[in-house]
């Protein structure tokens, strides 16, 4: 049986993939829960922090919790598998793998990457899933190098991050974010019938050898969303 403070987590996903709670509805106290889940007040409060970390839950001090936009949330300064944000939500993910080969680079992705202009560098494109909907596109461009098995890994079963993550540890990373009008190939990957601005992250990542990927990643604006928290030591 599921710990209790994950069964806590469960009823608060149902309730809210079922409808039953909207955006913005208020959530039953640390103490109601704990009442009905014959719990201590701790364990009801973990799963709230946990979903509220998660962004699907939103709690204010004085005020209660409430249930998060049914926007998907992604972080600006973390760097999160993308999988493992969709499954948090208690969602459904799989992924679309459109392009997995060799290239020569071009100046501006043979700068980025540090590597000679025409030298062979790995591209690949993904679209992710989330609840059938897809609502990431991910253009990667590797420096092989660093991750010499990139194109033999099946993406389908594990993530570029993932993978990534497990080779060529991350040491930095540089992003900068925009909104873009998507192209016509952007929109039909993202399945936009109606073109709406999108959001586009630029990612370069390093590991201590050097830099190993060089990323275009792509979300709809209507349906995702950034955020992030800064904690100043006093």
């Amino acid at each position: 049986m599921a710990a209790k403070f994950e069964q806590i987590k469960s009823f608060i996903l149902n309730a809210i993939e079922s409808g039953e709670w909207q955006e913005n509805d208020l959530v039953p106290s640390e103490n109601k829960l704990a009442e009905q889940f014959e719990v201590s007040r701790m364990t009801a409060r973990r799963a709230l922090e946990e979903l509220s970390a998660q962004g699907i839950l939103v709690r204010t001090k004085g005020s209660g919790t409430y249930v998060a936009s049914l926007k998907g949330q992604g972080s600006m300064f973390e760097i999160k598998d993308i999988a493992d944000e969709i499954k948090g939500r208690g969602h459904e993910y799989h992924s679309q793998v459109l392009e997995l080969e060799t290239i020569q680079a071009i100046a501006p992705i043979a700068i980025a990457l540090d590597v000679d202009i025409d030298s062979e560098v790995f591209r690949s494109v993904i679209v992710h899933f989330d609840n059938n909907k897809p609502v990431q596109v991910e253009e990667r461009f590797i420096n092989p190098d660093l991750a010499s098995e990139y194109l033999q890994q099946d993406f389908a079963t594990t993530t570029p991050h993932e993978y990534l993550s497990k080779v060529a540890p991350l040491t930095e990373a540089r992003h900068t974010i925009e909104a873009i009008s998507p192209s016509e190939q952007v929109c039909e990957w993202l399945q936009m019938y109606n073109p709406e601005p999108c959001l586009q992250l630029i990612r370069r990542t390093s590991s201590k050898s050097g830099v190993v990927c060089f990323a275009r990643i792509i979300y709809p604006g209507s349906s995702y969303r950034l955020g992030g928290q800064l904690t100043f030591k006093k």
